[in-house]
């Protein structure tokens, strides 16, 4: 299978903006959740930005799935995969029952371990690219390709107009790996108490299941208007 012009055309628009934050010298670094569906940006950025560090946010709570995939993908595509993790110890992510806080705040459970650990990058580094799509949710619908920060830097967000259908065609047609929980039935997949195999069709309907939460909060808190 080969790529279609329009993801081809999706590609070449890519590299000239990773090109342009090249020319105007401004830094830039990536972040990933290192899904299937995370894979067509991370191979194309490996490709024209090698030097380019990729993020992940160590919340602690992530299936052991996720992070053997990681360390794959990072091997196989040649990523500089740099971890970022809380500095608020578990000991102290716990309510005054004792439980952890996804189990009675995950809002703060995720301003703890992924929104606040991403703040200090941000005010570092001049641009922040991550694959967020505007057919994921409503939230994600309503953003622009680019978009403050509220750091004075900018989001860069290069997937913004890829279907799911392109994403698929481009995993498909480089024969990138998969999830190895893609084929137990999960679709977006998070921290393991907050994700579930969804029952509905919405491709993040197994996260936070049962509340109304859709976000983190990276892609909310972290974007000024």
């Amino acid at each position: 299978m080969e790529l279609t012009s329009a993801i081809q055309q999706k590609i070449l628009r890519i590299k000239d903006h990773v090109q342009e934050f090249r020319n105007e010298g401004r830094t830039f670094f990536a972040s990933s959740s290192f899904q299937t569906h995370s894979l067509p940006m991370l191979h194309v950025l490996s490709r024209i930005a090698p030097e380019m560090p990729v993020y992940f946010i160590q919340t602690g709570f992530h299936f052991p799935e996720t992070l053997k995939f990681r360390d794959h993908i990072a091997a196989t595509f040649r990523l500089n995969v740099v971890n970022v993790e809380s500095h608020v110890p578990k000991v102290q992510q716990r309510d005054a029952k004792g439980k952890f806080f996804f189990t009675s705040d995950p809002d703060y459970c995720c301003f703890l371990n992924k929104t606040q650990p991403m703040q200090p990058l941000l005010e570092r580094f001049d641009v922040w690219v991550n694959g967020v799509r505007a057919d994921q949710n409503a939230n994600r619908k309503a953003l622009q390709e680019f978009e403050h920060t509220p750091q004075g830097g900018s989001r860069y967000h290069p997937m913004l107009d890829w279907s799911k259908q392109e994403i698929w065609q481009y995993i498909s047609a480089l024969e990138l790996p998969r999830h190895p929980l893609d084929a137990e039935g999960y679709v977006s997949i998070g921290c393991e108490p907050c994700t579930v195999k969804p029952s509905i069709g919405d491709e993040r309907g197994g996260r936070w299941l049962g509340q109304s939460k859709n976000e983190c909060g990276l892609h909310t808190e972290l974007v000024s208007k």
